[in-house]
C-alpha cells in the first residue's frame, strides 16, 4: 500500500492566518484565524497584520493538525502562499513554512494566492465531491485587491484576458461603504441592506473600458460626489435611503463586472463559467451568475462560502497538484508582494 500524500497548506497573504491539511486530494481540515483589531481603523495596517500572523500561525496550524487527525511526520510537504499580497504578513507565513519544512525534513511547495483561488474549485472532502469545471474555464476573481477574467486551460496554464486598471471591484464595495460610513468590513454589510432595497432606486454611470478590462475608480469618485450632494441637501439623506443605495451601488458593480464576463464568453465560446475570490461571497453577484446561467446557457460553478474568503484549503489543493508534479521550492525563496499570475 502506498503512502498517503499529505499536504499542509498555509496562507498568511494579508490578515487572515489559515492553515488546512489535504490528504490525497480531501481536505480534512481548513482553520482560520481572523484579526478585529483593523475594525478600529477601518481597514488592513500593515504592521497589525503582519504582528497578528506571528501570534496566531502555531495555535492555527497546531489546530489544523490536530483535527485532520495526523501526525505532523506524516506530512509530505509544505505548501504556502508566496504572494501576492502584504510583505509583512507573507513573511511570517512564508518563514514559517520553511522552518517547519526544514525541521520535518519534507519539500516547500510554493503558491500564488491568485492560482489558489481559481483551484478552490477542486477542494473535495471525504463526504462531498462537488462537480468540478472542465478545461477549459472562464473564472473571475474578484477581491479587495483583484479584479481579473481568467482562461484557465489547465491547472497549470492560466491566461489572464481581463484585469482592473486601477481599483478592484471590492475595494470599490468598502470605500461605497465606508462613504456610507458603514464600518469595516464593509462589503458584507452592502450586501445585507442590498436584500432589502431597489437596485434600480439610484442610477450610478458605468466606466467605458476598452477590450475586457475594468475600472473602478470613476464610480467610486461619482458614488462619493452623489453622496456628499444629497447629504448636503439632506443630512438624513443616508440613512433613510439606506437599503436603496446598497442596492443600487451593488447593482452598477455587479452589472460592470457581468457586463465584461458575458463578452469574454462570447469572444472565447467558453460556457464553463466560475468566480473565485472574497467578493465572490456577495450573495447578490452568485445570484445574478444563477440567473445568467439560464438566460446564456452557461454552466457556473461557485465556490462554497468558506473557499471564497482567504483559506489556507486552496493553497493545500494547490500544493497537492504541485507536488504530484513534483514542483518544490528552495529554502533560499522569498515572499513576493506582487507576483503575477502566468
Amino acid at each position: 500500500m502506498s503512502k498517503p500524500t499529505i499536504i499542509l497548506g498555509i496562507e498568511s497573504s494579508c490578515d487572515d492566518t489559515a492553515a488546512a491539511v489535504i490528504k490525497d486530494g480531501k481536505l480534512l481540515a481548513n482553520i482560520v484565524a481572523n484579526q478585529n483589531v483593523h475594525k478600529a481603523y477601518g481597514g488592513v495596517v500593515p504592521e497589525l497584520a503582519s504582528r497578528a500572523h506571528q501570534q496566531n500561525i502555531i495555535p492555527v496550524v497546531d489546530q489544523a493538525i490536530k483535527v485532520s487527525g495526523i501526525k505532523k511526520e506524516e506530512i509530505s510537504a509544505i505548501a504556502f502562499t508566496r504572494g501576492p499580497g502584504l510583505m509583512g504578513s507573507l513573511l511570517v507565513g512564508t518563514s514559517f513554512s520553511k522552518a517547519f519544512a526544514m525541521g520535518l525534513g519534507i519539500p516547500l511547495i510554493e503558491v500564488n494566492h491568485m492560482q489558489g483561488h481559481v483551484l478552490a474549485h477542486f477542494i473535495d472532502t471525504p463526504e462531498h465531491q462537488p462537480k468540478h469545471p472542465d478545461f477549459p474555464f472562464l473564472c473571475m476573481t474578484v477581491s479587495g485587491g483583484h479584479t481579473q477574467i481568467i482562461v484557465v486551460k489547465d491547472m497549470f496554464e492560466m491566461e489572464v484576458i481581463g484585469e482592473t486598471i486601477d481599483d478592484a471591484a471590492g475595494e470599490a464595495f468598502d470605500k461605497a461603504a465606508k462613504i456610507l460610513g458603514l464600518p469595516y468590513p464593509g462589503g458584507p454589510l452592502i450586501d445585507k441592506f442590498a436584500k432589502e432595497g431597489d437596485p434600480k432606486a439610484f442610477k450610478f454611470t458605468k466606466p467605458r473600458i476598452p477590450e475586457l478590462d475594468f475600472s473602478f475608480s470613476g464610480l467610486k469618485t461619482g458614488f462619493m460626489n452623489f453622496i456628499n450632494n444629497e447629504s448636503a441637501r439632506d443630512p438624513e439623506f443616508i440613512e433613510k435611503n439606506k437599503n436603496d443605495i446598497c442596492a443600487s451601488i451593488q447593482y452598477t458593480i455587479i452589472s460592470i463586472l457581468m457586463d465584461k464576463l458575458k463578452e469574454a464568453s462570447a469572444r472565447t465560446g467558453i460556457k464553463q463559467i466560475a468566480i473565485a475570490g472574497g467578493v465572490s461571497a456577495n450573495s447578490g453577484l452568485r445570484n445574478t451568475l444563477l440567473s445568467l446561467e439560464k438566460e446564456l446557457g452557461w454552466e457556473v460553478f461557485i465556490p462554497k462560502f468558506e473557499y471564497c474568503t482567504d483559506n489556507a484549503a486552496m493553497i493545500a489543493i494547490t500544493g497537492y497538484y504541485k507536488f504530484k508534479r513534483k514542483e518544490f521550492a528552495s529554502q533560499e525563496i522569498t515572499p513576493m508582494a506582487r507576483y503575477a499570475l502566468k
